[in-house]
């Protein structure tokens, strides 16, 4: 009997140790945790993140540490798991050293300080001027002055692989066009338009990096690809007909066949696609744009507009035939003939049932 309690006061003693253990572990642990939580400077840099589309709280837990704006990723993300955060929201947020965890965390909740501004596919420098304008304040004519700016552009083709001296053709309207990527977009107030262009072309890169090996290997030059690519983004509809326009243009460049794209006559006399019916002068004009003229051929000196990825990732990737017409009815649905007798055929019938009418 008194081995049994000798045992059993024994068990006690190693039942306390290992409770006390226990509990001045959860404490020194939530000492920890709470240090860890706590402001990195007492006299800290202000610094400003700019959180993209699809961040997580989680993704930019690295970028934090590295600002030295957290002391521990690994608390951060413990806090961030056993609390109930609502997604990030794309934008601009000014966040200083003198911050703890919960005050990032909710300074990041709040709403951003920029301007969310989208540039839908298929608009051209002007129009992108005019938002900017509406949007920040900043002069269309500047924003279009800051492009065409020979010393900006010499430094763009320096550093971005994508763009070259071919965007310096006298006869181009606007040197970039093309070349600024349609998404949304975050401007803070006070924003220059080097910074917004510079934004546009770092997302640009973004966007062509998968594609980056096709379009060197390619036997196109990119800026001719993205001539190719801006006159799809308004000439097609339905991007699963852009495949098969891209290899109709090709067929009738390869044959020594005007374009005859409209879109390109409304870009030549800079008026906005389909703003009215175009004159015959205007459809007949020559210039380096307009592929209605019979005696141009081949693509026009640069792009039209500021197409989108898959209009780019069709001019890639035409799909082949020896189709040389095609024609669009005013459901968006493309029509395709090899001959100009077949073409007038299938434009008969569109009118015959009322389809005709593209753009009305």
């Amino acid at each position: 009997m008194a081995k049994k309690k000798r045992r059993l006061k024994k068990s006690v003693k190693i039942a306390l140790i290992v409770i006390t253990f226990i509990i001045l572990s959860i404490i020194i642990w939530g000492i920890q945790y709470n240090l860890g939580l706590r402001a990195v400077d007492k006299n800290g840099n202000s610094i400003k993140i700019t959180i993209e589309s699809g961040d997580s709280y989680t993704s930019i837990g690295s970028f934090l540490k590295e600002q030295k704006l957290i002391r521990s990723e690994l608390y951060y993300k413990i806090y961030i798991k056993t609390h109930n955060l609502n997604a990030l929201v794309p934008g601009t947020y000014t966040l200083n050293q003198t911050m703890d965890v919960p005050t990032i965390i909710k300074t990041l909740g709040s709403k951003s300080e920029d301007e969310a501004i989208t540039f839908r596919e298929g608009l051209n420098i002007r129009q992108i001027a005019n938002i900017v304008e509406e949007k920040l304040g900043i002069k269309s004519e500047d924003f279009i002055n800051t492009i065409s700016d020979t010393s900006n552009l010499d430094k763009w083709i320096n550093e971005y692989w994508f763009l070259s001296d071919k965007i310096k053709n006298n006869e181009i309207y606007y040197p970039l066009e093309g070349y600024l990527f349609p998404d949304t977009y975050h401007f803070i107030k006070g924003t220059t338009s080097v910074e917004i262009i510079e934004k546009m072309l770092d997302n640009t890169e973004k966007k062509l990096e998968p594609y980056k090996d096709q379009i060197k290997s390619s036997t196109h030059s990119f800026h001719d690809i993205l001539t190719m690519s801006s006159i799809l983004e308004l000439e097609v509809a339905a991007s699963s007909d852009r495949n098969g326009v891209v290899s109709v243009f090709y067929n009738r460049i390869a044959n020594d066949m005007p374009l005859q794209a409209d879109a390109t006559t409304y870009y030549a006399e800079k008026l906005e696609l389909h703003e009215r019916d175009l004159y015959q002068s205007e459809l007949n004009s020559c210039n380096a744009y307009n592929t209605r003229c019979q005696t141009m051929l081949g693509l026009p000196v640069g792009p039209i507009c500021n197409p989108g990825i898959e209009s780019i990732e069709a001019t890639l990737n035409p799909t082949p035939s020896d189709y040389l017409y095609y024609v669009a009815d005013n459901q968006g649905k493309t029509y395709f003939a090899r001959t100009y007798s077949e073409h007038n055929k299938i434009i008969a019938n569109l009118k015959a049932e009322g389809l005709f009418e593209r753009w009305d």
